[in-house]
């Protein structure tokens, strides 16, 4: 579930176009930083994260925690993670958001895998939920993942938690109970065949 994501080169939303801009700026014309296209596991994303100060910010992270085998684990399932000892820290003091303009998965019919672009329905971009940790010199971060909204359940049986923008505030904030936000998790889901 969710091994790629997207970011539309057209896309027009002005909350995304600042957070390219800010990035664009921090990171001085992103070297190495996604910021359009499809974006895969171990790519350095784009993310919306509190700095040690509190305020938000726009951060560089690699999609993918590391695993002792070198494998990345670039999910996370939200339903266990506060509990599980590789998610746990992020899950209660490392949040993150990772913006897109939509989601990728692939429904099975017989022998035959059809793409799916998937997105919340009224809305210009997505915020995916994540936590992240530091590895070595690099922050990592994991999407949160959950059953899938019934609309797009006969594609596949998970999705990645998506935020409405009003929850924001409450992802980042780890005063907040990480559960309690992830309850308003968007579930009205638009999907077409790319």
């Amino acid at each position: 579930m969710c091994g790629r994501f997207y970011i539309a080169e057209e896309d027009k939303a002005e909350e995304l176009q600042r957070i390219i801009d800010l990035m664009n700026r921090k990171y001085n014309g992103n070297p190495g930083v996604k910021t359009r296209g499809e974006i895969r596991p171990t790519d350095i994303v784009m993310t919306v994260a509190n700095g040690q100060s509190m305020q938000q910010g726009v951060f560089a992270m690699r999609w993918g925690y590391t695993m002792p085998d070198g494998k990345p684990m670039f999910n996370a399932r939200s339903e266990t993670a506060a509990v599980k000892p590789l998610f746990a820290d992020g899950m209660k003091q490392r949040r993150c958001l990772i913006p897109a303009t939509c989601y990728f998965e692939w429904e099975k019919r017989g022998d035959r895998k059809i793409k799916h672009a998937i997105a919340t329905q009224g809305q210009e971009m997505i915020y995916l939920a994540g936590i992240y940790r530091r590895e070595g010199n690099q922050a990592a971060c994991s999407i949160l993942t959950r059953e899938a909204a019934d609309c797009v359940a006969h594609i596949h049986h998970r999705m990645p938690v998506i935020l409405p923008a009003e929850a924001m505030p409450d992802w980042l904030n780890p005063r907040y109970d990480a559960v309690e936000v992830l309850r308003a998790a968007q579930t009205n889901m638009n999907f077409t065949p790319v």
